[in-house]
């Protein structure tokens, strides 16, 4: 008997476009069209970033997220159409060509045990805090531990970075502990709270609207397009540039050092507001909250052991000091890189990422202290990909930016916090004179903003 095969169906890029919004959100994968209105608030990665890029062919973005296992599971959202008009971009291609070969070197599961080197010396560093505060009686003890519990939260963090993206553990449960007791447990802040922010993050590199660890308004402001008003599609809300906003801004190249000290208590209330909210769906919000009540059991436990409120505030000042250098590490990796205004594409990739970030240059036994994310570029192409690898790579990364005339930004620690301290000095400077800065913002905006 002969098979008639049955007629393909075709939506254009327009018509994929429509569908949008929640409850109406088509996307494209290889140019077969997915209709995933009811998976968002399953989705793993959450809703948001499936709403980012909805209405779009998302295939590169998909893959860079997704292990192979994942196709397999597309097909019960398969609407029946085909995008007409599906091109794949010469960039892709080669993208696409990679990460198949780095799939067949194995190198999405050659983790090299820097999770359990890691792990073990923050168990050894609590160890020496606990006894430095709880043992000592000497200031410089005290302080050290303060520092040495900076650098641990710190270490902790990139676990817990690393565990959201691929399993560092033996499995999802041991993975998913894991994350609870590095985020949760050890520096306060939930791992619910990152994989919401980060998600969208990655998705959005970037943009000034859509990517929330860039809107820092009325702290900081990375650019002028900042200074409109402009609604923040992350928050839901509109991001006002007001008399205080203007104030803060016009000294942020002096405060931002400063600021980043006390960064940690913006996270605190972040994570609070996230998981007390009653109108977000958390993932394992019960789970989050135990975890940040250890968290606010045995840190509060622990200033008390020392002698005076001096050396208590000396203590936390410590900490917050030297992880300090963390929170600076995520702002000199995007603030001083090219900005955007609108929604990501799916189909700039790998374009938006090499546009929106800079790595760090460091020697091989800095790596341990960068976590791996000094490599920003290769891990925002690659974010399964263990940290591990990501030196491995780089020159691969170079070739092809090279290739496509794309930029790969790589500055010395000392050049990539000159660079930022320009982009925020320079707006800055318009705060100051907004009133009359609107053509020279327009003209600095076309020299400095990609997309």
């Amino acid at each position: 008997m002969e098979v008639v095969e049955k007629e393909k169906k075709y939506i254009s890029s327009d018509e994929l476009s429509k569908h949008n919004k929640k409850g109406d959100l088509w996307i494209s994968i290889q140019g077969k069209v997915y209709n995933v209105s009811d998976w968002g608030k399953d989705h793993p990665g959450g809703e948001v970033v499936l709403l980012n890029l909805a209405g779009q062919d998302v295939t590169d973005a998909f893959i860079a997220y997704h292990p192979g296992t994942a196709w397999k599971h597309l097909e019960r959202f398969f609407t029946g159409f085909y995008l007409d008009d599906f091109k794949v971009s010469e960039v892709s291609k080669d993208y696409r060509k990679m990460v198949s070969e780095f799939v067949k070197l194995g190198l999405f599961e050659k983790k090299e045990h820097v999770t359990l080197f890691t792990l073990t010396s923050v168990a050894i560093m609590f160890s020496i805090v606990v006894f430095g505060v709880v043992g000592c009686e000497s200031i410089w003890a005290h302080l050290g531990s303060g520092m040495l519990l900076g650098l641990l939260w710190m270490q902790s963090t990139y676990v817990g970075h690393d565990s959201g993206h691929y399993e560092v553990m033996s499995s999802k449960g041991y993975n998913k502990l894991a994350q609870i007791i590095c985020g949760n447990c050890l520096t306060g802040i939930s791992i619910a709270w990152w994989k919401w922010t980060h998600n969208a993050h990655h998705i959005a590199c970037n943009s000034l609207d859509y990517d929330p660890d860039l809107q820092h308004i009325p702290v900081f402001a990375v650019s002028s397009r900042l200074f409109g008003n402009i609604k923040s599609y992350f928050y839901d809300r509109q991001l006002k540039f007001d008399a205080l906003s203007r104030f803060l801004i016009s000294y942020q190249h002096w405060t931002f050092y400063p600021v980043l000290c006390f960064a940690r208590l913006n996270l605190y209330l972040q994570t609070f507001l996230l998981l007390f909210s009653p109108t977000r769906n958390v993932p394992d919000r019960l789970y989050n909250i135990m975890g940040i009540a250890v968290f606010w059991t045995w840190f509060p436990l622990l200033l008390s052991c020392l002698p005076s409120w001096p050396e208590r505030l000396m203590f936390v000042l410590a900490c917050f000091v030297v992880c300090s250098i963390q929170h600076l590490q995520f702002c000199l990796n995007h603030f001083a890189a090219n900005v955007y205004v609108g929604p990501p594409s799916g189909n700039d990739w790998f374009e938006k990422q090499t546009s929106g970030t800079l790595d760090i240059s460091c020697s091989t036994w800095m790596d341990w202290f960068f976590g791996g994310l000094q490599f920003q570029l290769e891990h925002h192409l690659f974010p399964r990909l263990p940290r591990a690898q990501l030196r491995k790579v780089s020159p691969l990364v170079i070739d092809l930016c090279k290739k496509h005339n794309l930029p790969y930004r790589s500055l010395t620690f000392v050049e990539a916090n000159l660079w930022t301290l320009k982009t925020l000095r320079t707006a800055a400077l318009q705060a100051r004179d907004f009133t009359n800065a609107s053509p020279q913002n327009l003209l600095w905006e076309a020299f400095n903003t990609h997309g």
